[in-house]
């Protein structure tokens, strides 16, 4: 969606943004992670993911750190 966003010194701008579902995680697929080779670490604990329907849609052992720049 379109956003107009304005910033402390009063300057507007618009660009696309993306809803906020409240969700804390965001998951890469394995293919792009083994493609890219993006470095994974292992979590101490892994958790399981589950879809709004509540049927289990996966479980998270791995992570990565990554730095996302919007322009």
């Amino acid at each position: 969606m379109q956003t107009k966003v304005k910033i402390q010194n009063g300057k507007e701008f618009r660009l696309q943004t993306l809803v906020d579902s409240e969700y804390t995680h965001t998951r890469i697929n394995k293919q792009l992670v083994k493609e890219e080779k993006i470095q994974t670490k292992h979590m101490n604990r892994s958790f399981k993911v589950f879809n709004v329907s509540r049927t289990k849609n996966g479980e998270v052992m791995q992570y990565a750190l990554l730095k996302v720049e919007i322009k």
